[in-house]
């Protein structure tokens, strides 16, 4: 081997060093860094977290209750893995959403292993920097929710059945029905619903489709993983059950709207524009050879896994932000093969300055806000909103970083520049700015109702982190004698005589006087 060999061989190794520990670096910031940082966030972080310390307190870990009553929303093993969690690392926000972050992580490490096995290293590390490195997932990854550890399973069970179809060693195909059976186990039937459509659509075989669907041994391992809890579940709970989870939260959310989730058509759009900042660019760039992506099969059965997900929620009714991430996968392994091609640094900047720019103007259009929403809820939460000088003095930072790296960087540099400043944007200083006007006065009211043993009821509000941080079951009814009620502000005309234990911002606890 010539010197030159060895010396390209050489720079190689050490830019392939390089990328490994800017993804471990992301990885960190991105899921880990502000686990523990803020409140859980309502609906969907409390309500988990409520029904996962009534668990651990009731030591029933069959069937999940919210605030006493039985909650058939999901199955059972988010739960299990966060009570595990907080047997480990006690009842908290840390604790809550750690599950989700290590759940996130093996899904970038498969999303790697996968891409660098069909495309490349450097694709591989485009792929996975898109998805640890973008706003949306850098959020759902440490949520204290089921979609994180949903997507890990979704994800294995689809790469499996394309390392099975190019291979045909059962092996992979009975990772993929295990890796089927534990999103059945996190999420339900959603978790089969997409690998079959997916899977049919790609082959076009319906016989070979059958033949890979019904393998005996593939349904073994589906059954022995899914039938014990869904058997017991059901041998207890009956027809409520079936009710409760199929029919309620499952069919009812896409054939009609749940808990105010609604939105348009085009609702994802949005979403997706938002969701992959801030490589949006990239993502519209590689719209534009929509048509290739189906001229070989691997490429051919990522659109499929893309474009059904967004297809199949954009016509359900029910829309939550969320259920987008089901295909994001596919999408940034397709970015990764279009990175280069967007034109000019001011293109690929160009959705990061749009992102750093309105969220640098937000403190200053508080004001005029204000005056629009007089009276209204939304009204206390906006004016609880602290823009402080270190969030303001970052942004602008943020902003004229955007400026130098279009001017001086080259465009890897450039976007890892960009997701650094989102990435740190999003979790140190937005969702902690909201949190702190909107979550933590909840914390604050359930640790003052606990700390003085009041009796708690909500009424006209829907917050379960209440219940967790009190550390008991706060039932959502009237006040009877003698209890406390929580609830907005805005409420207080609903009630003639009582005090004011507590108030912060848009929240109070309040005592009739009898």
């Amino acid at each position: 081997m010539g010197r030159k060999q060895e010396v390209v061989i050489e720079i190689k190794l050490k830019k392939s060093i390089q990328r490994k520990l800017i993804l471990i670096f992301f990885t960190f910031l991105s899921f880990y860094a502000t686990l523990g940082s803020y409140p859980l966030f309502n609906l969907d972080e409390g309500a988990f977290s409520e029904a996962t310390r009534e668990m651990l307190v009731g030591k029933d870990f069959i069937t999940t209750y919210l605030n006493g009553e039985l909650r058939f929303d999901k199955p059972i093993l988010i739960y299990w893995l966060q009570a595990l969690s907080a047997s480990i690392f006690g009842l908290n926000e840390f604790a809550m959403r750690l599950p989700s972050a290590i759940a996130a992580t093996i899904w970038a490490f498969f999303l790697y292993i996968f891409t660098r096995r069909w495309f490349g290293e450097e694709k591989a590390f485009w792929a996975t920097f898109f998805m640890v490195g973008s706003l949306h997932i850098s959020i759902i990854a440490k949520a204290a929710i089921a979609d994180a550890l949903l997507n890990l399973f979704i994800v294995l069970s689809l790469f499996t059945f394309y390392n099975y179809y190019r291979t045909r060693k059962n092996f992979y195909l009975y990772i993929s029905f295990a890796a089927v059976a534990l999103g059945t186990l996190t999420k339900g039937p959603i978790a089969i619903l997409i690998p079959l459509a997916v899977g049919l659509l790609f082959l076009k075989d319906f016989n070979l489709w059958l033949k890979t669907v019904f393998n005996p041994v593939g349904l073994a391992i589906f059954f022995a993983i899914t039938a014990p809890w869904y058997v017991m579940e059901y041998l207890r709970h009956g027809d409520e059950f079936i009710q409760g989870f199929f029919i309620k939260h499952n069919i009812n959310r896409f054939k009609s709207t749940m808990e105010g989730h609604s939105g348009g058509f085009f609702y994802y759009v949005l979403v997706i524009l938002v969701g992959l900042l801030p490589f949006t660019s990239i993502f519209l760039k590689s719209l534009t050879y929509l048509c290739k992506w189906f001229n070989r099969p691997l490429t051919k059965y990522l659109a499929i896994w893309f474009l059904f997900v967004f297809a199949f929620f954009s016509f359900s009714s029910t829309k939550l932000p969320h259920y987008l991430v089901y295909g994001y996968t596919p999408l940034f392994i397709l970015m990764s093969l279009y990175v280069d091609r967007v034109r000019t640094k001011k293109a690929l900047l160009l959705p990061y300055m749009i992102f750093v720019t309105i969220f640098f103007a937000l403190p200053f259009g508080k004001d005029a806000v204000l005056e629009i929403i007089k009276g209204s809820y939304e009204y206390y939460i906006v004016e609880a909103l602290d823009f402080s000088w270190g969030y303001i003095l970052f942004f602008a930072i943020a902003f004229l970083a955007g400026i130098f790296a279009i001017w001086r960087l080259k465009e890897e540099y450039a976007l890892i520049l960009a997701s650094f400043f989102t990435i740190v944007g999003v979790n140190f200083f937005i969702a902690k700015t909201y949190a702190n006007a909107v979550e933590e006065p909840i914390k604050e009211a359930a640790l003052f109702a606990k700390e003085h043993n009041l009796k708690v009821v909500m009424e006209g509000i829907n917050a379960p982190s209440f219940a967790f941080y009190y550390q008991n079951i706060t039932p959502r009814r009237s006040p009877k004698e003698g209890e406390v009620v929580f609830t907005k502000i805005t409420n207080l005309k609903n009630y003639k005589n009582f005090d004011i234990l507590f108030a912060k911002n848009a929240i109070v606890l309040l005592k009739e006087r009898r």
